[in-house]
């Protein structure tokens, strides 16, 4: 079985980092990732929880703020806990392997001087579809 997962979008927020009883460093993040869709329909966007531990978690949580865009390779991960309200609790998030800072500083210090919205600035999956060459393969030429 597999239960692996890459991500690439931007931060929601800035990371939260923290440190565990231990001493041992965890950070919490949220990932912004487009999803595919139609020509002209609106666009979906997946807010994806994720959470980094040790030196990953002081990397991020020291390079990267509200709105870098990261690449993200880990695994799903759900567990629960109880509230204070003694409520049950369900959470999934993406356990980080690693973390790719996909932009340099100076463009991501650029782009939040900005007033504008940096979703307008990347191309849709429509328009890099419609512009990417198709291939033509047949079934003799897969592996399976």
């Amino acid at each position: 079985m597999i239960n692996r997962v890459v991500l690439v979008g931007r931060l929601t927020r800035d990371p939260i980092l923290r440190k565990t009883q231990s001493g041992t460093s965890v950070v919490s993040f949220t990932v912004a990732c487009n999803r595919r869709v139609a020509a002209g329909a609106e666009p979906q966007t997946d807010f994806i929880s994720c959470v980094a531990w040790n030196r990953t978690a002081e990397i991020v949580s020291q390079y990267t703020k509200k709105g870098s865009l990261v690449g993200v390779e880990g695994r799903i991960q759900t567990r629960n806990y109880e509230d204070a309200q003694k409520n049950r609790v369900y959470v999934t998030e993406v356990v980080c392997d690693s973390v790719q800072f996909l932009e340099s500083r100076s463009v991501s210090e650029h782009r939040a001087s900005e007033p504008s919205s940096y979703e307008s600035d990347m191309p849709a999956y429509d328009d890099f579809a419609s512009s990417t060459p198709s291939l033509d393969i047949s079934s003799d030429d897969l592996p399976f």
